[in-house]
């Protein structure tokens, strides 16, 4: 049950970060840096590995972590450049693009680490 349940929430944030990703975000909070953006790229990407690891954690069968990684660090890349490409209010950025990619390596060692009770 509690698997399900966080598979529903994984899957529910994996669609909210790609509807955030392609939506013009006028008015999103200041945190008073300079670099705000990259911030909120790194928290979005680290959670979004954090929930998929934890998620195939709890699978009967044990995927390999670093394939899920990969796959997250590959989706990021494609959200990034089709952004660009299907909305013209939107741009590419390079360091977006590290700041999604060192999300996901930190979500994920931080959700490699982290025992969990068995969800079933």
């Amino acid at each position: 049950m509690l698997r399900k349940l966080l598979l529903s929430v994984t899957v529910v944030y994996t669609i909210a970060l790609i509807i955030v990703t392609f939506i013009n975000l006028n008015g999103v909070p200041s945190l008073g840096s300079s670099f705000d953006d990259k911030i909120y790229h790194f928290l979005a990407y680290a959670g979004l590995s954090g929930l998929w690891i934890t998620y195939f954690k709890t699978s009967k069968k044990r995927c390999k972590l670093w394939f899920v990684f990969v796959i997250i660090v590959l989706f990021g890349v494609l959200l990034e450049v089709l952004q660009h490409q299907l909305n013209q209010n939107r741009t590419y950025d390079t360091y977006d693009l590290l700041a999604n990619c060192f999300g996901v390596v930190i979500g994920t060692l931080i959700a490699a680490r982290i025992d969990i009770i068995k969800l079933k």
